[in-house]
């Protein structure tokens, strides 16, 4: 009898041992504190984006925004106006800048969202001479859906993988652009997505590019 209390005390002992050396593990294994650091990676990163006042994609703005700002970036939006832009889908926003404010020196990113309306910068002298300022300073420079060829209209296109809305692949390859047909491709530090279902990826890949 004394043997099988042995017994049962020694397996009793061991169970708890057990026990303690598991809930030990999974303390470490889910540190808050890193948990924490991971959400706000992108503390101290300054994002503008650019939308076009009437019909811009919803999801193409909001989406990026999210992940970016859930990471801890600073972001704003631009537009060609400061009345209450609204999107193909029926998002209303109010911008906080116009486009002609923006400064590439004061942005670590500088994004521009795509949808029907964004062709207003195809061909807007400014905006491509803001976006080739931002290139030489090294800053991250992205679009979806149909604003790339903002991209490739002001000449930052050129001899860069890129990806585009399928509609408009000719505009940029007569840009010089090699269209890879990708949801989402970076090349250095210009960043490009196809269209609204990349929003995310977008997203991701502009995060990943500002913390490098």
């Amino acid at each position: 009898m004394k043997r099988v209390f042995l017994v049962i005390g020694a397996l009793v002992l061991m169970g708890a041992l057990f026990a303690g050396c598991k809930e030990k593990k999974e303390e470490v294994q889910i540190p808050k504190e890193e948990v924490a650091k991971e959400e706000k990676a992108l503390a101290g990163k300054k994002v503008v984006m650019i939308i076009a006042p009437q019909n811009f994609r919803d999801e193409e703005l909001l989406e990026p925004k999210s992940v970016l700002t859930e990471k801890g970036a600073e972001v704003k939006v631009a537009s060609a106006s400061l009345e209450t832009a609204k999107g193909m889908l029926g998002a209303e926003v109010k911008p906080d800048m116009l486009v002609s404010d923006i400064k590439p020196e004061d942005w670590d990113a500088i994004l521009l969202v795509g949808g029907t309306g964004s062709s207003i910068y195809w061909e807007d002298s400014s905006v491509h001479s803001m976006l080739n300022e931002a290139v030489k300073l090294n800053k991250i420079v992205g679009a979806i859906c149909i604003a790339p060829v903002t991209l490739a209209n002001a000449g930052i296109l050129s001899d860069k993988k890129a990806t585009v809305y399928s509609s408009e692949t000719k505009k940029l390859a007569d840009k010089g652009a090699e269209c890879t047909g990708k949801d989402v491709e970076r090349d250095g530090n210009i960043i490009t997505a196809s269209g609204p279902p990349a929003a995310k990826e977008f997203g991701n890949a502009i995060a990943q590019a500002l913390t490098e």
